[in-house]
């Protein structure tokens, strides 16, 4: 096993901001690297995101989305960007009440990853939802999805279709899979 070490650490030496979105801002770094050269890295800074993997009847909520990037609908756990200064079980409660209008009686962590560490700092957070009861959704303005509860075997289906491809969902139904053969998360 490597051990830490700051042998490897790169050292900023200037950042230039390139791009402040809504949710994204894009900076390029300039670095200073272990032999004494340097380089530059493109930096995405994201405020983070919230994913709920709830159950309900022996079924998965997902929602379908068209996802722009990839210019195909997606089948996705529910979940959405952190707000500033939000809790991230917070975060994960109010995603999965307005995209799927159930709220959850009880969240419990999963697991927390970065989606993307090569460019990006967005740390994704994952909950399992228990005690789920059922009210109305209200998803942001400019979202449209639809909302379904799927068996194991359609989740496996869709990923081998790669209608079910990002990261947070395949964890999740492989998550799931755990629960079913062992009963614990």
């Amino acid at each position: 096993m490597l051990e830490k070490t700051d042998q490897y650490r790169e050292v900023t030496v200037k950042t230039e901001p390139i791009f402040q979105g809504k949710i994204i801002s894009l900076q390029v770094d300039t670095i200073q690297l272990p032999n004494g050269g340097t380089a530059t890295r493109e930096i995405v800074r994201h405020p983070g995101a919230a994913a709920v993997l709830a159950l309900i009847d022996g079924k998965m909520l997902v929602v379908e989305q068209y996802r722009k990037p990839m210019e195909k609908f997606q089948i996705e756990i529910p979940a959405g960007k952190l707000d500033a200064g939000e809790d991230p079980m917070a975060a994960a409660a109010r995603e999965l009440e307005e995209e799927t209008g159930y709220k959850a009686g009880k969240l419990r962590p999963l697991s927390a990853f970065y989606t993307s560490p090569g460019f990006a700092d967005e740390k994704l957070y994952v909950y399992l939802a228990e005690d789920l009861v059922k009210g109305e959704s209200a998803p942001d303005e400019d979202e449209y999805l639809a909302v379904e509860a799927i068996t194991f075997e359609q989740a496996q289906q869709y990923i081998r279709e790669e209608r079910i491809s990002d990261a947070k969902t395949v964890l999740a139904v492989y998550a799931w899979q755990v629960y079913r053969l062992t009963g614990e998360i």
